[in-house]
């Protein structure tokens, strides 16, 4: 028989070894947290995360080292208007432009548009861009892209457009309607016997009705199952419209609005209108987007003070706050301000906005500037290839989820 302090000693020794028995499932569990996942290649971290949809509009550029054996198109492309094709005008950064790409805050880089995709997902489908010359900018950049898969096509004006194609292969129309104001507008002048703008001081100007559509896209509501609508320069814009020599006169039902509106808030009521109609005469299942303003980046004062834009490398965050900020009522802060009406009109509205204000303001080295062909340097629009590509990305990605969301 064993002494009795030797089963004393065993049941010490079992009492000490339970406590180690519930702490092996605790040390399991956190060997299997920290260890790498690498042997299971069957789940990547990626399916291990919640889906969420990205927000392309914060971020920031980054390289792209392959862009120079990825080209989108090239300065051959009919469609890009004279002024804009960089590298063809001999712009010294003209190449550099597209070796860029948009990186969201917190996502993988902005996917760039597939045309052969692009042209098979939006079969039978018209795609209409509404608004100033910046929207025929961001246009001519998707007619490329697409053209340059896609040779057969059919030029023509559809529903009052200024210009369009269809890619007939895939019956996919784009086209382009040139609008301003979004609103109809004309010269205007006081009757020769007086009225309450005569006895105002106004003698002529131009008449804008803030409730009618401009018939250069009145018709492109019941034709396009895609809209992407913009407009901005024109309402600030003092060489245009000079609020003394020529302001803008607000008329809404046939009548003019007393006492008289400045431009921002002809704007806002203008906006409320052209929603109304859009709204009201977009075709069943039709997609409908306002895209934000596109800023300028004069230097040294505006474009008839002898502004420049001769920068050769995206503004950095710092640069960019000092440009557009509100505060230092700058050449540029029109951007922002248009963008402010802009949100309060689409609030409450089922347009889908899409944001290329923020990513466009870094490309300060993206115009034509002295290029651009005019008398002073173009720093409002675009070099094609370039910043407008990614808009057309943006816009791709845009289309992708609101199909997801219809599905």
């Amino acid at each position: 028989m064993p002494p009795a302090r030797s089963l004393a000693a065993g049941l010490r020794r079992h009492k000490a070894f339970v406590p180690l028995l519930l702490l092996l499932p605790m040390i399991l569990i956190i060997l299997f947290l920290i260890s790498p996942l690498r042997s299971i290649p069957a789940v990547s971290n990626a399916a291990l995360r919640p889906q969420r949809t990205c927000d392309y509009a914060a971020g920031g550029w980054v390289p792209d080292a392959s862009a120079d054996s990825q080209l989108r198109y090239d300065r051959a492309c009919k469609e890009i208007f004279k002024g804009w094709n960089c590298v063809a005008n001999g712009k010294r950064n003209g190449r550099a432009l597209f070796r860029w790409r948009w990186k969201p805050a917190g996502c993988e880089l902005l996917p760039r548009l597939d045309p052969h995709q692009f042209l098979e997902r939006h079969r039978n489908t018209n795609i209409g861009f509404v608004g100033d010359s910046l929207n025929r900018n961001m246009f001519a950049s998707l007619v490329c892209m697409l053209r340059g898969v896609s040779g057969e096509v059919r030029k023509w004006r559809p529903a009052g457009a200024d210009r369009g194609f269809t890619f007939l292969r895939h019956n996919l129309t784009l086209s382009y309607h040139r609008t301003n104001l979004l609103v109809r507008y004309g010269r205007w002048s006081a009757s020769p016997d007086g009225g309450p703008l005569d006895s105002l001081g106004y003698k002529q100007g131009y008449r804008v009705d803030v409730d009618i559509p401009d018939q250069t896209w009145a018709d492109a509501t019941s034709f396009h199952d895609v809209l992407i609508f913009n407009t901005g320069h024109w309402w600030w814009a003092p060489s245009k419209f000079d609020p003394i020599q020529s302001p803008m006169v607000f008329f809404e039902k046939g009548m003019l609005i007393i006492p008289p509106l400045l431009p921002p808030e002809g704007l806002d009521l203008a906006l409320k209108h052209v929603v109304t109609f859009v709204n009201k005469a977009i075709r069943p299942n039709g997609i409908k987007f306002f895209r934000t303003q596109s800023p300028r980046h004069f230097e040294g004062g505006d474009w008839n003070e002898g502004g420049s834009c001769q920068r050769e490398q995206p503004l950095s965050s710092e640069e960019v706050k000092e440009f557009f900020s509100v505060d230092n009522n700058s050449t540029n802060t029109e951007v922002r301000l248009v963008n402010q009406h802009l949100m309060k009109a689409l609030e409450q509205s089922t347009f889908r906005v899409l944001n290329v204000t923020h990513m466009s303001e870094f490309r300060a080295d993206a115009h034509p500037s002295t290029t651009g062909g005019k008398k002073h340097d173009d720093c409002m629009h675009w070099c094609l290839p370039g910043p407008t590509d990614t808009w057309n990305d943006l816009l791709a990605a845009n289309l992708a989820a609101t199909e997801r969301e219809l599905d």
